[in-house]
C-alpha cells in the first residue's frame, strides 16, 4: 500500500509536467539577477510553494477527471507520457480520498507559503497566489471548468507565464516592469502550446467526455495549424522584445525555434497517430525550456 501511494505521489509530481513552473520561475529569477542580488531564501520559499500547487492541481484535476470519466476512456493506444493524465486512480495507486488529502494539503502548503512571502516579504504576492491557485483548481473544478470550456489553453498561458514570472520577480524586486511581462509572454505561448499538443492524444475521450478543448473544438486539423501559428505569435513578440527596453541579447530565446518547428512539422502530418507525437510532444516541452534558458542567458549576458 506505501509503495502504490509513493508511486501515485510521483505521478502527480511529475517532473516533466513541473517544468512549466520551473521555466517561470527561471525566467523570473534570472530577470530579477540582471537588476540585483537574489535573496536565496525567499526565492526556495517560491519555489516550494509554487511546486506544491503544481501537485495540489495535478491531484485535484485527478478527480475531476476521474468524475466526468474523460480518464477512463482514454484507450491503451493513446497514452502517452506526455498527455492522458496522471492516471491514479484509474490505475488504482491512490484512493479518490487519498488524492484529495494530497490536494488539500498541496494547496495548504501553497497558501503558507504565499502568506509567509506576502507577511515578512512583499504583500503584493498574495493576489498572485490567489490568481495562481484560483487557476489550478478551476481549470478542472467547477463552476468554471476551464479546461472543459475551451478556456484552459489561455489560463496555461496567463499562469505558466506572466504570473509565475512577474511573481517570482516581484518576489525578489518588490516592482514588476512591463519589461517582464513582455518577456514572459513568449514562454506563456510556448507552454500553452506544450498543453496544444498533448490534447491531440486524448481527443476522443475529451469529446465524449464533454471536455470542450481547443483541440476538440477545432478538429485535429485545425488545430493542427493552430500549434505552429502560436509558435509564430511566439517568435513575433520576442522579436519586438528590445523595443520594450530588454537588451537584444534576449533574442536567444529563438534557439526554441529548432525544437518547435519539428515539432509543428510532425503535428500536421500525423495529428491522429499518437505514437508518431510522441516525440513532437517532448520536442514541445524542451522549446519551451529552450526558450527559457535562452532568454535568462540573454537578459543576463545584457544586463
Amino acid at each position: 500500500m506505501a509503495t502504490k501511494f509513493a508511486l501515485g505521489f510521483w505521478r502527480l509530481a511529475d517532473p516533466k509536467i513541473s517544468l512549466a513552473s520551473a521555466a517561470g520561475m527561471l525566467l523570473g529569477a534570472s530577470s530579477a539577477a540582471a537588476a540585483g542580488p537574489i535573496a536565496v531564501g525567499w526565492l526556495l520559499l517560491t519555489v516550494l510553494g509554487i511546486f506544491a500547487v503544481e501537485v495540489a492541481k495535478n491531484a485535484s484535476g485527478e478527480v475531476f477527471d476521474w468524475d466526468s470519466g474523460t480518464d477512463l476512456r482514454i484507450r491503451d493506444e493513446d497514452r502517452s507520457p506526455f498527455s492522458g493524465g496522471k492516471r491514479v486512480l484509474v490505475d488504482a495507486l491512490l484512493t479518490r480520498r487519498q488524492a484529495w488529502g494530497i490536494a488539500i494539503g498541496g494547496y495548504a502548503v501553497g497558501a503558507a507559503a504565499g502568506m509567509i512571502i506576502a507577511g515578512w516579504r512583499e504583500p503584493g504576492v498574495v493576489w498572485f497566489g490567489l490568481a495562481g491557485m484560483a487557476f489550478a483548481f478551476f481549470y478542472h473544478a467547477p463552476p468554471f471548468r476551464l479546461s472543459y470550456r475551451g478556456l484552459g489553453e489561455v489560463a496555461v498561458a496567463v499562469a505558466y507565464g506572466p504570473l509565475v514570472t512577474a511573481g517570482t520577480f516581484l518576489v525578489q524586486r518588490g516592482t514588476i516592469p512591463t519589461s517582464i511581462i513582455l518577456l514572459s509572454v513568449p514562454l506563456g505561448v510556448l507552454i500553452a502550446a506544450f498543453l496544444w499538443i498533448n490534447e491531440f492524444p486524448d481527443y476522443s475521450a475529451d469529446a465524449l467526455s464533454g471536455k470542450r478543448t481547443l483541440v476538440v473544438r477545432l478538429g485535429r486539423a485545425g488545430a493542427a495549424e493552430g500549434f505552429a501559428w502560436l509558435g509564430v505569435a511566439a517568435a513575433a513578440i520576442l522579436a519586438l522584445l528590445p523595443v520594450a527596453g530588454l537588451p537584444p541579447s534576449v533574442w536567444l530565446g529563438g534557439v526554441a525555434a529548432f525544437r518547435f518547428v519539428p515539432a509543428a512539422r510532425i503535428l500536421m502530418a500525423s495529428p491522429e497517430d499518437t505514437a508518431r507525437l510522441v516525440p513532437a510532444q517532448a520536442m514541445a516541452l524542451q522549446a519551451f525550456l529552450l526558450y527559457a534558458v535562452g532568454a535568462s542567458a540573454g537578459i543576463l549576458l545584457g544586463s
